[in-house]
């Protein structure tokens, strides 16, 4: 049985993954056939995105069937046969699960607005005041949370699209149809539950108007979130010892996050939290350009790295996933130091106290794509951000500049495997043009580079497995005020790490703050992105984006 404490998650967006049938979409046998690459990353669990029946409105989390395959990404054999394959490597699959809300061309929404009662219970219906909406709140993609239904005279909750209805938990059907849902796929052989915005499913008991903010606060981290999380457990994957859950908590607070992820709770085993990709948002606005707040995003880490240990909770710990721009051209350098950065920023999210997530092309360095059209944009978001900031008097010139660095479509773009065209993702007409770096940044020119970035996420994951002070050491942040360096210490029954990150271009100087009790004679490198740093550790001088970790033995 794995312990995900020293495991690593590989994501994988299976429309973007691999193409095995050349119809342009990524599908599961597309999969299948690149599962010796992962193993030879070394990855644990493989999670995937959506791939059931959808309208794709929302690039598939706006669900039709829970329990069936939308037949562009193939059938429950090649699921089947992927997850068999999976496990002969070593390698879980986990599934990502929306819970919070179905497409309304799901079966069940269907038969709502067909007026059955049944199923009209199954989501959150209100009558309207006034002639107006039920309350002021915001949808997450922009516009009313609420869509009028003229047959009813009344409105559905839909928190995200308007194709994406809320579910009303407070139904004990609903919460039935859920369970036999999980344990559907509990018996074909998976082993590891994503759950979307899973702590948006405990819904107010009195509907009202925000009038400080877009109506979050009343549903974010609800009344009886953690009843429904307990109950979720305790019929479905708390069964099982070896299954792991992660939940994707949106706008959530620590408090709720420990509770969520200690073992005693019984309630899911790790949570994602944001906020540390939050600090290159002007004013809390992410359609705006600013440089990210380096003193500000180690705050975030070092505070959730203290807080969740204290608290016995679990990180999830991620810089890239589906839904965020790429790592190395946001908080990196993608040009002149891109092999430098990008392993410097995996070195540092790899060291903590967490289970770290890989997203599919970040272990070779994939950067934005930097999309110059607005025709050539897919992501529901950014289409109503770019109509909103139009509206808003925005020019078309920095209206695209803002999408190129914040655009869910950056990391959507096909996986860049060799130099030919499209990347190797497909030989047909792909879903989602690919940017032109695959020419020189793709899987197969990693792999045949011994100081690829591939290499590195290689051997950080083997680290973790080999040294138990990275899997289940404590966390101590040192150097809190330094303005280009990230550096923290971890230690597990005497033994000790030091973490040294420089998040700049320009050099900058480490020095070993006193009372550290680190004893220097013993100190040797475990890993570094370069070849030549120094293992004098009371004084670095450190080169651009220069990363080292030190291991000091008991």
């Amino acid at each position: 049985m794995k312990d995900f404490k020293n495991s690593v998650v590989y994501q994988i967006y299976p429309k973007s993954f691999n193409d095995s049938n050349n119809d342009g979409f990524g599908d599961l046998n597309g999969v299948t056939r690149k599962l010796d690459y992962l193993k030879m990353l070394g990855v644990d669990y493989i999670w995937l995105t959506p791939f059931y029946v959808s309208p794709q409105n929302d690039n598939g989390y706006d669900v039709a069937d829970y329990c069936k395959i939308d037949p562009r990404f193939g059938t429950i054999e090649d699921f089947e046969n992927m997850v068999k394959q999976a496990q002969e490597r070593g390698i879980e699959i986990m599934l990502d699960m929306v819970f919070n809300h179905t497409s309304t061309e799901h079966e069940w929404f269907k038969k709502a607005i067909d007026g059955d009662e049944k199923y009209k219970n199954y989501y959150i219906f209100k009558k309207t005041k006034n002639e107006k909406e039920p309350t002021n709140w915001q949808s997450k993609f922009g516009g009313s949370a609420w869509e009028y239904v003229k047959e009813f005279d009344e409105y559905y909750l839909h928190l995200f699209d308007v194709t994406q209805a809320d579910l009303n938990w407070e139904n004990e059907e609903v919460k039935k149809e859920i369970f036999d849902v999980v344990n559907f796929w509990i018996d074909k052989g998976v082993k590891g539950f994503r759950l979307d915005v899973i702590n948006l499913i405990s819904k107010p008991d009195v509907y009202e108007d925000d009038h400080v903010g877009d109506g979050r606060r009343f549903y974010t981290d609800g009344i009886r979130m953690h009843e429904y999380l307990k109950e979720l457990n305790k019929e479905t994957f708390g069964k099982h010892k070896d299954i792991i859950t992660v939940g994707e908590m949106s706008s959530t607070n620590m408090d709720n996050c420990i509770k969520y992820s200690n073992p005693d709770e019984k309630e899911l085993s790790m949570v994602f939290n944001f906020h540390h990709l939050k600090v290159d948002y002007e004013n809390g606005d992410k359609w705006t350009l600013m440089d990210f707040d380096f003193i500000k995003l180690k705050e975030i880490l070092n505070s959730w790295q203290i807080g969740m240990e204290e608290g016995n909770g679990w990180n999830a710990l991620f810089w890239s996933n589906h839904d965020q721009p790429r790592i190395v051209s946001r908080f990196g350098d993608d040009k002149k130091y891109h092999k430098e950065s990008a392993k410097m920023l995996a070195t540092s999210i790899h060291m903590l106290r967490g289970t770290p997530y890989i997203y599919q092309g970040e272990e070779f360095g994939m950067t934005n794509q930097y999309i110059g059209m607005i025709e050539n944009y897919k992501d529901v978001e950014s289409i109503n951000y770019y109509n909103i900031l139009k509206s808003e008097g925005k020019d078309e010139k920095e209206i695209i500049n803002i999408l190129q660095a914040k655009s869910r479509d950056n990391a959507r773009t096909p996986m860049q495997w060799d130099e030919s065209e499209n990347g190797g993702f497909t030989m047909g007409d792909p879903w989602l043009k690919p940017g032109q770096t695959h020419k020189h940044i793709n899987a197969k020119s990693a792999l045949d580079d011994k100081n690829s970035i591939f290499y590195h996420y290689k051997n950080l994951i083997k680290l973790r497995k080999e040294y138990e002070v990275i899997s289940n050491g404590t966390f101590r942040p040192i150097l809190e005020d330094d303005k280009s360096i990230f550096a923290y210490i971890r230690e597990y029954e005497g033994d000790k790490l030091l973490v040294v990150n420089n998040f700049y271009p320009k050099e900058a100087v480490f020095e070993l703050p006193q009372n550290m009790d680190l004893d220097n004679s013993k100190a040797k490198i475990l890993i570094s992105n370069y070849s030549d740093s120094s293992t004098e550790i009371q004084k670095i001088n450190l080169r651009a984006y220069e990363s080292i970790v030190y291991y000091i033995e008991k």
